[in-house]
């Protein structure tokens, strides 16, 4: 399947994502006008055709009502909207999309860098669907490279960067491994079992960021945000437990959270600087204060 017919499909299901419900006739001429359509109409074979592919490949189901004038629109929209490997999925097909409809907007369009990693998805990918072993040749920023033996369980995006988790040989345990500190990877014909018990929604489920551990237990944060910082929170939670308790406008809001207390939360609180200020629990507010300190003795020094 070439990544143009792909296209077709992602613009199909765009358009009555923002449209919410169009008749064959305007979607043809709405087909028409766009640059995939190349100023010819979409034949009516064809729109089924990209229907269906549409369901296959994204779990979406286009329907009609007869009643309504024969307009199509999408069928359990909020179901699509909730899953979010298949709103990943949609974003991708639909940035790629963009950039073929604005290829003449070169500098105009910009990116982040994406470290190293992503040309072993697709390996990866088949080890989990044939539940086979990775060998991965690995190497930290700091040490000597070594090679691990690894159950491909789950992927995961964190920060810019694509992780694999999964149960390693020489760590007995589960563990993660960055894509962009991979020198090589391959497939081994060694078999393992997927757990049933292992969800990596759940796996992830009371951590920020990357790192899990069996000795941390989701703990109560609270956290006060001042000023401007405070609508960029709302817009952007922290972690799905985010609850705001107390509103104070045009000066704070008090959120909530269900998390353990990871490196990587201290880190996000701390990138707010002065908008942001823990105040439970006492083991964070320390950890934060302890931190700052240090930031500041670097400054001093």
């Amino acid at each position: 399947m070439g990544s143009k017919t792909i296209n077709r499909y992602v613009w199909l299901l765009d358009i009555l994502l923002q449209k919410k419900k169009l008749t064959f006739e305007e979607i043809s001429g709405l087909w028409e006008r766009s640059c995939l359509g190349d100023g010819n109409p979409l034949p009516l074979r064809t729109f089924h055709q990209h229907k269906s592919a549409i369901e296959e490949m994204f779990g979406v189901e286009i329907k009609c009502n007869p009643s309504d004038g024969y307009h199509y629109y999408i069928g359990e929209l909020d179901n699509f909207r909730k899953d979010r490997t298949k709103q990943w999925l949609y974003n991708s097909f639909t940035l790629s999309n963009m950039i073929i409809a604005g290829h003449n907007m070169k500098g105009r369009i910009l990116f982040e860098e994406i470290p190293h990693g992503t040309q072993y998805l697709q390996t990866i990918i088949e080890a989990m669907q044939q539940n086979r072993v990775l060998e991965i040749d690995y190497q930290p920023f700091k040490g000597d490279h070594a090679i691990y033996h690894l159950a491909p369980y789950a992927m995961k995006v964190y920060n810019r960067r694509w992780y694999v988790v999964g149960k390693m040989d020489e760590a007995n345990g589960i563990r993660h491994i960055a894509l962009d500190r991979v020198i090589d990877l391959a497939v081994t014909d060694v078999a393992f079992k997927m757990p049933k018990k292992f969800d990596a929604e759940e796996y992830y489920a009371n951590t920020v960021g990357i790192y899990v551990s069996d000795d941390l237990k989701p703990q109560t944060v609270r956290i006060r945000v001042y000023g401007d910082k405070v609508d960029y929170v709302r817009s952007l939670p922290l972690h799905k437990s985010q609850e705001e308790v107390v509103t104070k406008n045009g000066e704070y809001s008090e959120f909530k959270y269900k998390v353990c207390l990871t490196p990587e939360l201290t880190t996000q609180l701390l990138s707010m600087g002065e908008y942001v200020e823990v105040l439970e629990p006492k083991e964070l507010k320390d950890t934060m204060k302890e931190r700052l300190k240090k930031a500041l003795k670097t400054y001093k020094d």
